[in-house]
C-alpha cells in the first residue's frame, strides 16, 4: 500500500454507512480526497452487507443510529468479516455493546483530519493499535 502526506488514504477501500445524506456525503468526500475508494454511502444496514459481500472493504465508517435509534447487527457482521471498524456517532461510547467495544468509537461532530487519522490507523495493517 502506498501513502503519502497529501493522500493519506491511499490505498483504502472504506465502506461508509450514514443516513444523514449531507454528512455521508461529506464523509465520502473527505476520504476520496484523502486518496481512499468510497463504498457507499448506504442508509441501510442491507445495502451495506450486500455491498460487503461484493466488496470487502479495509475499515468501514458506520453511523450507530441509522434513523431507529441504535443498531448493532451491522458492526457485528463486520467483526465477524474481521473488517476493522470506526463507529461514528451522536451517542456517547458508553452505548457500545461490550462484544463491540473494541472499535473505534468517535463523537460527532468529528473533525476533518482526526476521521482521516484514525481511519488511516484502523485501516492499514501495519499501523493498527
Amino acid at each position: 500500500m502506498s501513502n503519502d502526506i497529501r493522500n493519506p488514504l491511499t490505498g483504502l477501500t472504506i465502506l461508509v454507512v450514514e443516513d444523514d445524506y449531507y454528512q455521508a456525503s461529506d464523509t465520502g468526500e473527505v476520504f476520496e480526497r484523502a486518496g481512499a475508494t468510497v463504498v457507499g454511502p448506504f442508509s441501510s444496514v442491507a445495502a451495506a452487507i450486500g455491498a460487503i459481500a461484493q466488496m470487502p472493504p479495509d475499515c468501514a465508517v458506520i453511523d450507530v443510529n441509522l434513523g431507529r435509534g441504535p443498531e448493532f447487527d451491522l458492526a457485528r457482521e463486520l467483526k465477524t468479516r474481521g473488517i476493522p471498524t470506526v463507529f461514528v456517532s451522536g451517542y456517547q461510547a458508553a452505548m457500545i455493546p461490550g462484544d463491540l467495544q473494541p472499535f473505534v468509537h468517535l463523537e460527532k461532530p468529528v473533525e476533518r483530519s482526526t476521521l482521516i487519522r484514525v481511519v488511516r490507523e484502523t485501516g492499514m495493517p501495519g499501523l493498527r493499535r
